[in-house]
């Protein structure tokens, strides 16, 4: 496996991997998981080599939040990554990411606004920034990434649709089902910031996502579910619920009810410092 960290290197690592077939990307900001990982083995099925991008955004970290405390785990990743047969390690500076002068930014509508776009303002202007670069840097003929953060697949689907980033007709773009621990917590590098009795209490989300799915289905009133399951991560344990709604999967618009386009729900809850994810169909 070849690590890089600056442009050129990379252009002619690209093209000469390139020559085999076609290369799958593999985004990450490190602090490697088995959803990471599970990522990495479903590339290898679409294409002769997988590239993974390790980078810590900080275009995409509101400023409070965890910049300084996010997990940085080079060495780690490395050797998980090199375990998995991926040929190349695109770990770039800052620098060579956002070089002096830098100006420029790409917003999405739409599909960024609520949930995440609402609570984390400009996250997903730097998600969908740092992405094309890593698209235009790496040029992969695919990129896989996780349905946990499934508004952050919804924007970048709409940017690489809007700037023509993948072939026409061609989904380069591939969403994988979100991988959970045995309890149903999705998994999440975030999940390291939880001290031992934290992790336990967490595992009320996916709990309480299904009870709230299984009422929505038997026809309970959608509000009504949702309060019950704000009612129930609060009493089991965290502290604060940025969001519980039913959003369309595709438009990521809120639904109040049953409608024709597929609804998924999203919800945003905190347990101690630490903020939690997790998206389900309805």
């Amino acid at each position: 496996m070849q690590t890089i960290s600056q442009l050129v290197p990379l252009r002619s690592a690209v093209d000469a991997l390139k020559v085999d077939g076609p290369l799958a990307l593999v985004p990450t900001m490190g602090a490697l998981h088995d959803g990471h990982l599970t990522l990495v083995r479903e590339a290898r099925k679409h294409a002769a080599h997988v590239a993974v991008s390790i980078f810590v955004n900080p275009r995409q970290f509101g400023p409070n939040e965890d910049l300084d405390a996010y997990p940085r785990q080079l060495a780690r990743d490395s050797a998980l990554l090199q375990a998995e047969g991926v040929s190349l390690l695109w770990a770039p500076t800052a620098e060579a990411m956002y070089p002096a002068g830098y100006a420029t930014n790409i917003s999405v509508d739409g599909v960024s606004a609520g949930l995440c776009g609402a609570a984390r303002p400009g996250h997903f202007d730097g998600v969908a920034t740092v992405v094309c670069k890593l698209f235009n840097q790496v040029r992969p003929d695919c990129a896989l990434f996780g349905e946990k953060d499934w508004q952050q697949l919804a924007v970048i689907r709409r940017m690489a649709r809007d700037l023509d980033l993948t072939a026409p007709h061609v989904d380069g773009i591939i969403g994988v089902p979100t991988v959970r621990e045995a309890d149903g917590l999705a998994m999440s590098s975030r999940n390291a910031y939880l001290d031992p009795a934290q992790r336990a209490q967490a595992a009320c989300l996916p709990r309480a996502m299904q009870a709230a799915i299984a009422a929505m289905r038997g026809g309970a009133d959608y509000a009504a579910a949702l309060a019950a399951l704000r009612g129930e991560l609060l009493a089991g344990g965290f502290h604060t619920v940025d969001y519980a709604e039913v959003r369309g999967a595709d438009s990521i618009a809120l639904q109040a009810g049953p409608g024709a386009e597929a609804g998924r729900l999203f919800v945003a809850a905190r347990i101690g410092s630490t903020r939690l994810i997790d998206n389900l169909p309805v």
